[in-house]
């Protein structure tokens, strides 16, 4: 299971004060791009990247069904059954940070978000992008952007996170 934690949520009504987790339906995530922009659109295709990169080296099969990170985008990513989720702000952080399943990682986007919420210095800085705390599963990354997450950024992402999980 992969966790990623930002500090905003989409400017839409209807997430305004949504505080339980839910799926993503079929098509959520093309009309959330639509209806905000550019923004979010990135969000999503750097999420897709992301974990489309990590099925790769992991030989992730229900992923890699998808022939390509924009159909995983479009067809699983954040719904039932993807492994995958995203939290919105603090209050979503502090219920999950307990070792429910060592193979969930949970990872926070971006260094300023990251530094609100592990005050006590419990963060390993590798450098000034990434953050660990293996023993909460936890990695610290730069903002879902291309800019902030590139290519090269996302496969060092991903070798994190396969290391994370390794026993």
């Amino acid at each position: 299971m992969i966790k990623v934690f930002m500090a905003n949520r989409p400017p839409l009504k209807e997430y305004d004060n949504q505080h339980i987790l839910s799926s993503m339906q079929l098509g959520e995530i093309h009309r959330i791009a639509e209806e905000t922009g550019n923004h979010w659109r990135k969000i999503f295709n750097v999420y897709a990247k992301f974990m489309y990169s990590l099925a790769i080296n992991v030989d992730d099969l229900a992923i890699l069904k998808y022939k390509t990170w924009q159909l995983y985008r479009d067809k699983m990513l954040l719904q039932a059954g993807s492994q995958t989720q995203l939290h919105f702000g603090h209050a979503d952080l502090e219920g999950v940070l307990v070792i429910e399943d060592p193979s969930c990682i949970r990872i926070v986007m971006g260094k300023t978000f990251a530094d609100s919420l592990f005050v006590n210095g419990s963060l390993t800085w590798l450098d000034k992008d990434f953050a660990i705390n293996k023993k909460l599963g936890v990695i610290v990354c730069p903002y879902f952007d291309y800019r902030q997450l590139s290519n090269e950024k996302i496969d060092r992402l991903v070798s994190l996170v396969i290391s994370t999980v390794e026993p």
